[in-house]
């Protein structure tokens, strides 16, 4: 859901609207894409994202005077994967709770539970990602730890991300970042399985290059393989492949970046561990020197209560998972039960 907060680019058209469902309900016409919402949102309508899923449009929530992002996925229920998915993103984000995770704001209700077939969700709108911004000319600056703080609070609710990049941290003009996109995220627990088939490729830490299952809460700290320090996996063909690499020995980062602060590569050197279990943590990172000013342990707030993955342990059909989702919406919209 990484382009859920990216920035309208421009101004649109009126998009054609259609009063249904008794006039709860409005159906936009956007690019050909049906957009079908309550009456609580009201224009202007703006498409600023697209995807494989649907697209996102912002929108004004008129009850509470809040723009919001509006994500469209389309025929949620027609992949089993795709689903649990987003019934996991939509659970967790109601559990977490924090200024550095994007806030989920409705889950839509459909207008008719027989024809549930595309899921609305509702959430805080960004004005951009930090993937926009590393393509800008725009630098980057110390203030952008704010990762570090929603990490901290992510990993203490007993969730791991698994899929940080640049696109699934999203900002606004104020500096402020959010982490966005957890239909991938786990239980940070060494006794559960978990599969190496997450991650955007270029972003994947070590351990999951390697094909290692026993990966932990360090995977959200980005690591560089080399051709050592591999006691953590236990995969002969992983120790092949890396023994079979050209040896090229490591870079002195200090001299890579001669007008770098020392403490910032410092910082950097022990996130770019291999070894996860040697890699430093998300609150050893805060609490480094170079962060000094800008860390504050009492506002670094942690989440107070784990979040229960047990609805991952039983086989779900898509009828179950489709009435999860649908008592969410309730839920969070009573009038509509």
């Amino acid at each position: 859901m990484g382009d859920m907060g990216a920035a309208a680019g421009g101004q649109y058209p009126d998009f054609p609207a259609v009063a249904t469902h008794g006039g709860h309900y409005i159906q936009y016409n956007i690019f050909g894409n049906m957009f079908e919402i309550t009456t609580k949102y009201r224009p202007p309508i703006m498409p600023i994202g697209r995807g494989a899923y649907g697209i996102v449009c912002s929108v004004l929530n008129s009850e509470t005077n809040e723009m919001v992002a509006i994500k469209k996925i389309a025929n949620a229920f027609d992949n089993y994967m795709d689903a649990k998915r987003t019934l996991r993103e939509i659970k967790l984000l109601r559990h977490l709770d924090h200024e550095n995770v994007i806030g989920i704001r409705d889950v839509i209700p459909p207008p008719l539970r027989r024809e549930f077939t595309d899921v609305y969700i509702a959430t805080e709108l960004m004005d951009t990602d930090l993937h926009q911004i590393i393509r800008s000319n725009q630098g980057l600056s110390e203030e952008h730890c704010q990762i570090l703080r929603g990490l901290k609070y992510i990993h203490s609710a007993g969730v791991i991300h698994r899929d940080l990049k640049p696109s699934n941290l999203l900002l606004n003009a104020n500096c402020d970042l959010k982490i966005c996109d957890f239909g991938l995220a786990r239980p940070n627990s060494e006794n559960e399985f978990m599969t190496e088939y997450v991650v955007t490729r270029w972003y994947r830490a070590p351990e999951l290059l390697l094909n290692s299952s026993e990966y932990t809460a360090a995977i959200d700290l980005l690591g560089t393989p080399t051709d050592s320090d591999l006691d953590f996996t236990r995969n002969e063909d992983a120790r092949r492949y890396i023994r079979q690499l050209p040896r090229h020995p490591r870079q002195n980062l200090a001299k890579v970046f001669p007008h770098v602060n020392p403490l910032a590569i410092d910082l950097v050197d022990k996130m770019l561990t291999v070894n996860p279990t040697k890699r430093i943590t998300v609150e050893a990172a805060l609490e480094h020197p170079y962060l000094a000013r800008l860390h504050d342990a009492a506002d670094e707030p942690v989440c107070p209560k784990s979040f229960s993955f047990d609805f991952e342990q039983q086989m779900l059909t898509e009828e179950q998972i489709k009435d999860m989702i649908y008592k969410e919406a309730l839920d969070l919209n009573p009038h509509y039960a």
